[in-house]
């Protein structure tokens, strides 16, 4: 049976780096950079998480991005850890992902977690939606 979390995130800190490692005035184009992210949830999604994604951003503004996101803490109450595979595009400060949970990366009582979710973000805030439709064991 399918079960929807339903929490919020906030953004802690972002670290990002050119892939040359100069600042990101001075790299050609594309840029391609990678960024250490990390996040607080709550909600039916208590906890923290560390993201490392890569971006490339292109002249017309657009950025596609890949990451792998590491989360510690509990879903719906069952405690343990996970990752997930995030991939999408941001158009100034609209972003749209996909994610899904990495199969077999559930540990402790969340051993066996599969799911997956997908957002849909508008400008800056201190909080951000975020769901994801689940199945455990």
């Amino acid at each position: 049976m399918t079960t929807t979390a339903n929490a919020t995130f906030a953004v802690q800190g972002w670290d990002e780096k050119t892939w040359e490692g100069v600042p990101q005035q001075e790299a050609p184009d594309p840029k391609v950079t990678y960024a250490v992210v990390t996040y607080t949830y709550t909600g039916d999604l208590e906890g923290e998480s560390e993201m490392r994604s890569f971006m490339s951003y292109n002249k017309g503004h657009d950025t596609h991005f890949v990451g792998i996101e590491r989360f510690v803490g509990k879903l719906h109450g069952s405690e343990g850890t996970f990752v997930l595979q995030h991939t999408g595009r941001a158009n100034g400060m609209n972003v749209q992902a996909e994610y899904f949970v990495v199969p077999g990366s559930g540990t402790g009582d969340l051993t066996g977690l599969r799911g997956e979710g997908h957002s849909e973000l508008s400008g800056h805030a201190e909080h951000y939606p975020f769901a994801l439709s689940y199945e455990l064991g």
